[in-house]
């Protein structure tokens, strides 16, 4: 969460609200079905990733994981904080375990200052800016303003500088490619076809772990 609230329950009695800096990591698996509200007034902003899982995987119990924000991995130096919500930075690994190997790196730079993360050179990756401004990937790049996605080619890492007067913040994702097709329909996400028929049907008929969404309703 960025500003405000959010409360989230789900059909296997989990229950509870993120606040501003909290994340909660959920690991669908075999399917579960959730509400999120905002919770209370004002504006409420955060940002929502979907992680795809192997076909081996897609099977899983699913699983929850959350963290306040005063128990997120942090680090600082020379003017770069960094809240490593998945993954590694700076030496510092984040608790959060991950089915398929990502890294999502919350960075804060301070003005004239400048960074270098590692990044493997088979992942994919991405940058979102959140909030100012920062040159990416060469110091003699156009800078990029907020509400940008900047999408990265194989390399080494990322190399950011930040030449304005104010803080730049923006997420660093990146994953293993899973190198599977992809079929979705709705929220599903299977690797063929004939296997988003079959979780439709079981969605519809309550079973394969739907068995608690025919009567279940968000509160």
């Amino acid at each position: 969460m960025l500003q405000g609230a959010f409360t989230h329950q789900d059909f296997a009695g989990h229950k509870g609200t993120i606040q501003t800096g909290d994340v909660q990591w959920m690991t669908a698996g075999r399917g579960i079905i959730h509400s999120e509200m905002p919770a209370g007034e004002g504006t409420q902003k955060g940002l929502q990733l979907w992680i795809n899982l192997s076909s081996k995987d897609k099977m899983i119990e699913p699983r929850y994981q959350e963290l306040l924000n005063e128990d997120i991995p942090k680090a600082e130096k020379d003017g770069v904080e960094v809240k490593i919500i998945a993954g590694e930075s700076m030496g510092v690994h984040s608790p959060v375990y991950t089915r398929t190997p990502t890294l999502y790196l919350d960075f804060t730079l301070k003005p004239n200052a400048q960074h270098h993360q590692s990044i493997p050179e088979s992942w994919n990756a991405f940058v979102y800016i959140i909030e100012g401004e920062g040159t990416f990937g060469l110091q003699k790049s156009v800078p990029i303003k907020a509400h940008h996605v900047l999408v990265f080619g194989p390399g080494e890492g990322l190399s950011v500088w930040n030449k304005s007067s104010n803080p730049l913040r923006f997420v660093l994702v990146g994953g293993q490619p899973l190198n599977e097709p992809v079929v979705q329909h709705g929220p599903f996400v299977m690797n063929t076809q004939a296997e988003i028929d079959k979780t439709i049907e079981d969605y519809y008929y309550s079973k394969n772990g739907f068995e608690m969404a025919r009567h279940w309703r968000s509160q």
